[in-house]
């Protein structure tokens, strides 16, 4: 019949109790160490995806309440206040990205001048898919959001490969 552990027991720091009833030297780590090796999910190319997608969908609420405003409050044409909206949030994904993601100490101008030039192309997809499913019917906030969609692979592909890749750093 299997004992109740104490509670050092299951986090794995000894105390007397735990060491008394051990009866041994073996240091007691508790029934999760000794089950498959635990793994950072934050580790590796899954990890920084979703670190990058996670700055992302900080980058969707800002470019989706900047749009918002820009385009029913203040009353500026689709195409620029889709394009402004799309460069707030460059910058906040930059500054964000820059110091989490990819973990590098201080911001530059000229990773941010590489961060620019590479979400051009997510610009450019990312503003023609808003106004032609806005042209076609589609709801803006819905086309805001697949416009952003289908840019995230280009952002993330030249993120990854051209502004912090090991050359660029």
């Amino acid at each position: 019949m299997q004992r109740f552990r104490t509670f050092s027991e299951r986090t794995g720091k000894p105390d007397e109790e735990a060491d008394a009833s051990a009866g041994n030297a073996r240091k007691r780590t508790g029934m999760l160490s000794r089950a498959l090796p635990v793994r950072n999910p934050m580790a590796g190319m899954p990890g920084l995806a979703l670190r990058f997608a996670v700055v992302g969908g900080g980058g969707v609420l800002v470019n989706t309440v900047v749009l918002f405003v820009l385009y029913h409050w203040v009353g500026l044409p689709l195409l620029a206040a889709s394009a402004i909206a799309v460069e707030l949030a460059v910058v906040h994904n930059y500054l964000l990205n820059d110091r989490w993601t990819f973990a590098v100490g201080t911001p530059s101008l000229r990773r941010f001048i590489k961060f620019n030039v590479s979400v051009l192309g997510g610009l450019g997809v990312n503003v023609l898919i808003v106004w032609s499913l806005v042209r076609g019917g589609t709801h803006l906030m819905l086309a805001n959001c697949l416009g952003i969609a289908a840019a995230f692979a280009v952002n993330f592909a030249s993120s990854t490969g051209w502004v912090w890749g090991r050359r660029s750093r």
